[in-house]
């Protein structure tokens, strides 16, 4: 085992390294440098506090006892992670707006500013964040006693343990001081703490790092790889949980995976480094999917960790510790050391996080509003109030750590480390409604919300607290076992005869149906405030409203020297000075002391926010202001002409919209079937045309040569040629004819077979060599050396190509005609793609839109005449859409035309190739 001492020394030398960490990079932000500290990954690696000791240590233990539903623990955070968009992106918007600075603060901002409220929420999250904190102290003392060599590896007896000799005194001890020389050192709240970001997310890393490596010894140490390690848990019984679901595991499944998932939002620290750390709320989107990565590794190391501890340490030993006691049996210390630092980790980011969000709750929310009440605070400028603030901080994490202790002393309850996190867990959750109700709720009124927690918390202290400290023999352990007054229907864990249930499933249920009954209930019975109505206004519609609005409709008064001197007394000097000559420059003054509107009375009370919460700042702004703070009126007022005008004026720009394109479409469809209807006229009188014009030639023909002699006449042979090139002629219009009503009516059934596109196009470039040649054109190959698999109908889009070079040979009237054909694959890797460039006239704008019409002729009369039907292209792109591609006209200028052909490359998916298609339409 590793000596005491030793353990001592690595413990403090990292937790100097975490402040020097801190320091340097506090250093580093005041110097204006944040390329890491406010990088959407560092943000993303601070959320992994979530990763206690109970994750690090206790999901071991959790998969040993309980098998898979130790996965819990990890699907919910992915699961709110999931609602980045909805949820945590609003919290984020309105915590910036409001200066936000905790959990009590948001919520008692959303219902009136209120004082009692915030008050209810800071004790409800110091009783319920104390077991987890001596969850803490818990993990790292026994972690601490197993690792050392005076105590055997387990966990202690605190019955039979002196205070002085006790380990988790000294480390409750060491954690205090860290965290007041760690996150007491400024004043400003909600002002981002990058120096603990960076140490958390520092952690985060050396958390993870520590869990892989004992999974790999578990993996490649103990055993001989995946395979051999599931070979020796198939042959544990007790392991057969990790492969099968137990019996009724669904309430308990769903139970945990909320209260995970819950845990991410409404835990106070969790909070803290979630909404008021965050600097960019674009870091969301990172965090939505690297976080839940994280939490596949971890989960992922849990696995061989529990296994090779099952089968390879003797029975008995407290799983909790297999993290441990795993390396510690095979001598391996450096791993032991590993593993120790990575649950102090574990365990120092939740206790200095937890502390500081709760001092923060404890000092703006019970402490100042008492503070304020004393003739010492009263008036405006009086006392140093930063200071005050400061000590009172730093007096609260040492009540918080000291409760955490007491917590840990006097539990009786032999639970694993996971039900203690759980018990924490359920409590925090009462949060949830009051929350997500005031962000998406406008009814809900602080009556509602204030009882809602009341009762949901006396539930949950009843129902899941109590029991943790039933010694037997004492009354509280009578009522526990056969309920109050012998009364069993309401018994902890069997409320209303609802027995037999899990004890967590039990106590959640009953806790958060009456906590939502009674939110619900009593909302929909009272009525709101007006400063309710502004706040409900406010959070709900945070991305339709402006501060600006709000602002102007807090119509008060106040000198400005007595605004300075309040700010003065609680930000100090420098700080109120820097705020009040920034605005003043704002205003276009060149003093220091701006205007004193209700604008700046607003923005001076949001600056104190961050210091003293919302509701103390309230109430420290109303003692100098003048006039009323806000009327119905002005609320009614900031309603109609806010969300109801929005309402409807998106309302009516939407349907205008509508009725605009619909219009548009409807002119530029009567426009289209204006010239169908011409080109329709034009295209069969040409089409008349064109057979009249053959039918005259070869019946002329035939007339003479019915009166010719001498059929080996010369001339005769020259009339003989003239009739077949005429009809070749005639019978070629009449099958394009046919051709385009096949492809039309999808009558035709081509074979598909594996074909060079780049070969086909080559192919159709020798076949128009001799037209080329007889126009002066040069036919340039551009192919390239590389192959384009595709799978079509070859002789078909041959007959494509060739229709594409010859209109492009045929129409090129430049001095020195020119014809490229390229080829290649394109970018996404789907799509071959082949080109046919000119540098020709190009194609008129006016002729585009219906260049591949089949009454269209492409060019119009603007062209001369060559002996085509102007079929041509619109069969080609009946061939091409048939063979799974699209044809179209990509560019056209005066420079010349190009038209694309773009196939599905050869093993595209069906998918893939209607993506390709779809890119080309």
């Amino acid at each position: 085992m590793l000596a005491s001492g030793t353990i001592v020394v690595v413990a403090g030398l990292y937790l100097g390294g975490l402040f020097l960490l801190a320091w340097f990079t506090d250093h580093r932000a005041a110097q204006g440098s944040r390329r890491f500290i406010g990088s959407s990954i560092s943000y993303t690696l601070s959320l992994a506090i979530y990763c206690t000791s109970w994750t690090f240590f206790g999901a071991v233990g959790s998969a040993a006892r309980s098998g898979l539903e130790y996965l819990t623990i990890y699907i919910g955070p992915t699961l709110a992670l999931m609602a980045w968009w909805y949820l945590l992106r609003k919290l984020i918007r309105i915590s910036k707006a409001q200066r936000i600075t905790s959990i009590a603060d948001f919520v008692s901002a959303r219902y009136g500013k209120s004082a009692s409220l915030s008050a209810l929420i800071t004790v409800i999250a110091v009783v319920v964040v104390t077991p987890y904190i001596a969850l803490q102290l818990k993990a790292v003392a026994a972690a601490y006693n197993a690792v050392s060599d005076h105590t055997m590896p387990g966990l202690t007896q605190l019955g039979e343990t002196s205070l002085s000799g006790d380990t988790g005194l000294w480390v409750a001890i060491c954690m205090g001081t860290f965290v007041i020389l760690f996150g007491t050192r400024n004043l400003g709240a909600d002002e981002r703490h990058p120096g603990v970001v960076a140490a958390i997310a520092l952690e985060s890393m050396v958390k993870l790092f520590s869990l892989g490596a004992i999974a790999i010894f578990a993996l490649y140490g103990l055993n001989d790889g995946i395979a051999d390690l599931f070979h020796h848990a198939a042959q544990a019984p007790s392991l057969q949980r990790l492969y099968v679901f137990g019996e009724g595991f669904e309430p308990r499944w769903i139970a945990t995976t909320f209260l995970s998932a819950a845990a991410m939002i409404c835990l106070p620290r969790q909070f803290q480094v979630a909404v008021v750390e965050n600097s960019d709320e674009r870091h969301l989107a990172t965090a939505s999917w690297v976080f839940p990565l994280y939490l596949l590794l971890f989960s992922l190391f849990v696995i061989p960790i529990a296994i090779a501890g099952v089968t390879r340490l003797p029975e008995g030993m407290n799983p909790d510790l297999y993290v441990l006691t795993l390396p510690m049996a095979y001598n391996q210390d450096y791993l032991v050391l590993l593993a120790f630092i990575g649950g102090l980790s574990a365990g120092t980011s939740m206790v200095i996080m937890a502390s500081i969000a709760l001092s923060i709750m404890i000092s703006n929310h019970l402490v100042t509003p008492l503070l304020l009440r004393l003739p010492y605070f009263t008036p405006p400028g009086s006392g140093d109030f930063s200071r005050t603030l400061l000590l009172v901080r730093r007096f609260s994490i040492v009540a918080i750590l000291t409760l955490g202790y007491v917590y840990y002393r006097t539990i009786t309850s032999a639970d694993p480390l996971a039900s203690i996190g759980l018990v924490s867990f359920a409590g925090v959750a009462q949060f949830l409604p009051a929350l997500l109700g005031g962000v998406f709720w406008r009814g809900a009124t602080k009556s509602g919300a204030t009882t809602g927690l009341l009762v949901g918390f006396a539930v949950w202290i009843y129902a899941l607290l109590l029991p943790n400290f039933a010694i037997p023999g004492s009354p509280l352990f009578e009522l526990v076992r056969s309920g109050p007054w012998g009364l069993t229907f309401l018994k902890p864990d069997a409320l209303f005869g609802l027995g037999g249930w899990d004890s967590l499933v039990h106590g959640l249920f009953w806790s958060l149906s009456f906590n939502i009954a009674a939110y619900v209930g009593v909302s929909l019975l009272t009525t709101q405030s007006p400063i309710e109505q502004l706040q409900s206004a406010i959070f709900v519609d945070i991305f339709e409203r402006g501060a600006e609005n709000v602002d102007n409709a807090l119509q008060r008064s106040a000198h400005a020297d007595d605004l300075l001197r309040l700010t003065q007394s609680i930000l100090g000097h420098e700080r109120a000075h820097r705020i009040f000559r920034d605005y003043a420059r704002s205003q276009g003054r060149k003093d220091d002391l701006p205007v004193p509107d209700p604008a700046l009375i607003a923005y001076v009370e949001r600056q104190l926010a961050s210091s003293v919460g919302a509701a103390s700042a309230r109430t420290l702004v109303s003692r100098i202001v003048m006039g009323e703070t806000i009327t119905v009126e002005a609320v009614i007022s900031i309603l109609d002409e806010t969300k109801q005008a929005i309402r409807y004026s998106r309302e009516l720009e939407r349907k205008s919209h509508e009725l605009e394109e619909t219009a548009e479409k409807l002119r530029r469809a009567n426009e289209q079937l204006r010239q169908l209807d011409m080109m329709k006229d034009d295209f069969l009188s040409q089409v008349s045309h064109e057979l009249r014009t053959p039918m005259t030639s070869i019946r002329s023909f035939a007339e003479i040569l019915a009166n010719a002699q001498d059929i080996e006449n010369p001339q005769t042979k020259r009339f003989l040629g003239i009739i077949q090139q005429e009809s070749e002629r005639l019978t070629r219009l009449l099958d394009e004819i046919l051709d385009l009503n096949r492809v039309e009516n999808d009558q035709v059934d081509w074979p598909l077979s594996a074909a060079d596109a780049a070969q086909i196009a080559r192919q159709a470039m020798a076949a128009m060599a001799g037209l080329a040649k007889s126009h002066n054109a040069q036919l340039i190959d551009a192919l390239g050396d590389a192959a384009l698999p595709v799978r079509v109908e070859a002789d078909r889009l041959q007959q494509v190509f060739i229709n594409l070079i010859s209109n492009a040979i045929r129409h090129n009237d430049s001095a020195a005609p020119a014809i490229w054909v390229e080829g290649g694959t394109a970018s996404d890797g789907m799509t071959v793609e082949i080109r046919v460039r000119d540098n020709g006239p190009g194609i008129p704008p006016e002729d585009r839109d219906l260049l591949f019409g089949k009454f269209s002729r492409g060019w119009s009369g603007r062209r001369k005449h060559h002996g085509s039907s102007g079929l041509g292209l619109a069969i080609s792109h009946g061939i091409i859409q048939r063979l799974g591609g699209s044809l179209k006209l990509e560019d056209s200028g005066d420079r010349g035309a190009v038209f694309v052909v773009r196939l599905p490359a050869a093993g595209a998916t069906g998918s893939e190739a209607r993506l390709a298609r779809a890119a080309g339409t």
